[in-house]
Formats: C-alpha cells, sequence, structure tokens
C-alpha cells in the first residue's frame, strides 16, 4: 500500500490527542495533521470514562505543572463548554475533615489553593450545612465554588468536530503496529510522518519504546469503579471530597454530584490486571498480565511507598458494603438500599518509574526532533487538557 504523508501524526485520539492536534493545526495552518486511534470511535477508554469532574487546582503543590494547567484549564475548558451550549453542572466541591488530625492538611490545602492562585475558601462546619445540608465534617471545612461537572463524551466530540472543522483528519479502527524511524504502520494504512506525537494514554509506554524512549517507564493500570445511586435529582448539591493522602495520587472516595443532578460515590483505585480490565475477561491480553503482576510483585517488595497496603485497601472496595462504608464519613443518607448499582468502570493509566519503584505525581514528556511522548498525562488531565498540550506542544517545538 502506498503511504499517506503526514507533516503531523498524532497516536492516540483522546482528549490530550485531540488537543494536540488542534494545537498542531492553529499554528501550521498549511500542515496536513492526522489522527489515528486503534477504537471504531473515540472516548472508548480514559476520555470518555473519568469521573467528570473540572478540578479547580488547589491539591497541587504550587512548582508543580499539575497547579499550573488545574487551575488554567478549569477556566478554559468551562468556557469551551459554555461556548458549545454542552450540559455544566457548577455545583462545587465541598472537602471535610473526619477528626481533629485531618485539620492540618486541611490548612496546607487551603495554602496551596492561595499559592496557586484558585479561590478556596476555610468555612465552618455550620457554613459547610448551608451548602450542603447533609454534609459531614470536623469544624471546618474547604469551599471550592470554581469546581463542576460535565459529561465527558460530548466534550470530546466537540474537540474532535472542531480539529475536523480544521482539516485534521481523523482514522479509527487503526492501532499503532509498527514504525521504522517515522514511518508508522497500523492496521491497514501506511503513514509517512514527518513528526509523531505519542497520546496513546493506556499504550503510551509501548509506543515510547518502539521510538526508543520511556525505557525507564512503564504504566501500571488502576481500575476505578463508582456506585450509582438511586435517589432522586438533586439529593446532593455540591460534591463532598475527603482530605486526602497526599502522598498518594488517588484522592479518595467522595461523593460525586453528575451533570444530570444524580450523584455516585467513588472511585476505586484497585491494581487492575490487563490495562484495558474493565469488565470481566474482556480485552483480556497474557502477556499484559504478567507484565502487570511481575512490577505489582517488584512493589510489593520495593516500592517507595506503601503499595502492599494501598493495593489491599483497595481491593477491599470491590466489596459494595465496604465501599458504602467509607463513604458516609462524607455525608448522612448514603446506604446500601439506595446504593445498589455500579456505574461504567474505568480505567488509570499510573506511570511507574522502574528505577525508583514510584508512582510519577505528575506530568512526563519526553521527545526530540522526530517524535514527542507523553508518557503521563494522569488525573486531572481532562481539566487541564487544553493548556497542557498547548505546553505540550510549546515543548515539542523547542526540540526540532
Amino acid at each position: 500500500m502506498s503511504a499517506t504523508t503526514a507533516d503531523y501524526l498524532v497516536v492516540g485520539g483522546g482528549i490530550i490527542g485531540v488537543n494536540m492536534a488542534r494545537h498542531l493545526k492553529r499554528r501550521h495552518p498549511g500542515a496536513s495533521v492526522h489522527v489515528v486511534d486503534k477504537e471504531p470511535e473515540l472516548a472508548l477508554h480514559g476520555s470518555g470514562r473519568n469521573s467528570g469532574v473540572v478540578h479547580s487546582g488547589f491539591y497541587y503543590t504550587a512548582n508543580s505543572l499539575k497547579a499550573r494547567f488545574t487551575r488554567d484549564g478549569n477556566i478554559a475548558l468551562k468556557d469551551f463548554i459554555r461556548e458549545r451550549k454542552i450540559p455544566l453542572n457548577e455545583c462545587g466541591k465541598l472537602v471535610v475533615a473526619k477528626d481533629e488530625s485531618e485539620l492540618p492538611t486541611l490548612d496546607l490545602l487551603l495554602e496551596r489553593g492561595k499559592a496557586n492562585g484558585v479561590e478556596l475558601h476555610k468555612i465552618t462546619e455550620a457554613e459547610a450545612k448551608a451548602i450542603e445540608p447533609r454534609v459531614k465534617t470536623c469544624r471546618h471545612a474547604l469551599w471550592s465554588p470554581n469546581t463542576a461537572t460535565a459529561d465527558p463524551v460530548p466534550v470530546l466530540e466537540a474537540f474532535r468536530k472542531e480539529a475536523a472543522d480544521m482539516g485534521i483528519e481523523f482514522h479509527c479502527s487503526e492501532p499503532f503496529a509498527k514504525c521504522e524511524g517515522n514511518r508508522v504502520w497500523t492496521r491497514t494504512r501506511e503513514f509517512d510522518a514527518g513528526y509523531v506525537v505519542n497520546a496513546a494514554g493506556l499504550h503510551a509506554d509501548k509506543v515510547a519504546h518502539r521510538f526508543g524512549f520511556g525505557k525507564n517507564y512503564a504504566i501500571l493500570p488502576f481500575k476505578g469503579l463508582y456506585l450509582k445511586s438511586s435517589e432522586p435529582v438533586g439529593s446532593f448539591k455540591t460534591n463532598i471530597y475527603p482530605v486526602p493522602n497526599l502522598q498518594n495520587p488517588f484522592l479518595g472516595v467522595h461523593v460525586t454530584v453528575t451533570v444530570d443532578g444524580h450523584h455516585k460515590i467513588g472511585p476505586t483505585a484497585i491494581p487492575a490486571f490487563w490495562r484495558e480490565q474493565y469488565k470481566g475477561m474482556d480485552n483480556f491480553r497474557f502477556g499484559e498480565l504478567l507484565q502487570t503482576m511481575g512490577l505489582g510483585s517488584q512493589l510489593m517488595l520495593k516500592a517507595d511507598f506503601d503499595f502492599r497496603r494501598l493495593a489491599w485497601e483497595e481491593l477491599k472496595k470491590y466489596r459494595r458494603a465496604h465501599l458504602v462504608g467509607l463513604s458516609q464519613s462524607l455525608a448522612t443518607g448514603l446506604d446500601l438500599p439506595t446504593l445498589k448499582h455500579w456505574g461504567p468502570s474505568g480505567i488509570r493509566a499510573q506511570l511507574l518509574n522502574l528505577e525508583k519503584k514510584s508512582l510519577e505525581m505528575d506530568f512526563v514528556f519526553e521527545g526530540d526532533g522526530k517524535s514527542f511522548h507523553v508518557l503521563n498525562s494522569v488525573s486531572p488531565g481532562w481539566t487541564c487538557s487544553i493548556p497542557f498540550t498547548e505546553y505540550m506542544v510549546d515543548e515539542m517545538e523547542k526540540m526540532q
């Protein structure tokens, strides 16, 4: 078959890949930009299976990329959603303390919020109950008025449509197969690419390795599950989050108010056995099972954090009663009869540093004058997507 010439070839049509393509086309209107994705349609993985929370950016240290891009991304993504009249629930978020021991971390988050330029308020228990009558907290809570929720699927579709209108070409059902230099083969196509952008999410490390990058990293998948409530719309006014363990990249079980006004509790962060283990044996890959089990065994012995405890605590959340019990420290009236059904699962593509045996907490990328690899676009990558990808294009162009 004859090769398609592409000035830029983007591997991965999720929120990161599509926005990388948009920024490239804006800067180089005459360039040919192609996006390949292994699925028959977009949003079947992380970009369509995330919580839908548009975070505000107070969790992260002020010198991190996450802090900068979450703050700016919150504004940019909400503006994009509003302008296209996609539903947006601007419900805010409360962060609550279960006892006195968590109040110092609450204050630390407040300091981070101020350092990051994020609107955040320390309020009393009574003020928290005025916002959400069902909330539980010890003495104080944090109120984040700029946190919101949306459905990520129509948001990604709006980005895709805008990209297509700009002249960007999409090729679905075309998984990355191999490469020789910048000659790239997918399932049925061949591309002669001037520059390759790897935004392959759960498989970004494998693509990067083919180009000689990311050799010190591997993706470790974690499964996120939510329990959906059968309570009526409007039963909760706002999202409620616990004080997190800042040593972990996960924020703990919380109450999420969805864009349509319902609510759910979760997520889990259960170690998955292969990269797309959404349900049962779907998408089973024996090689991925062996790799993931091997990495998990190494972390049990040598991780720079307590992976054994984390894995055990998360696996217990498969029990519905245990997950509901954890949520009951956040609010009243959360019980088993109204939290019976699991929602669709998502897989978090968490990057593991193989040398340090640690989970990467911030964005990670590598590249050169021929290819660029987004190795870690970990949560809140959806919120960060617009400014983060623009920054990635800046970094990419410095390498060319």
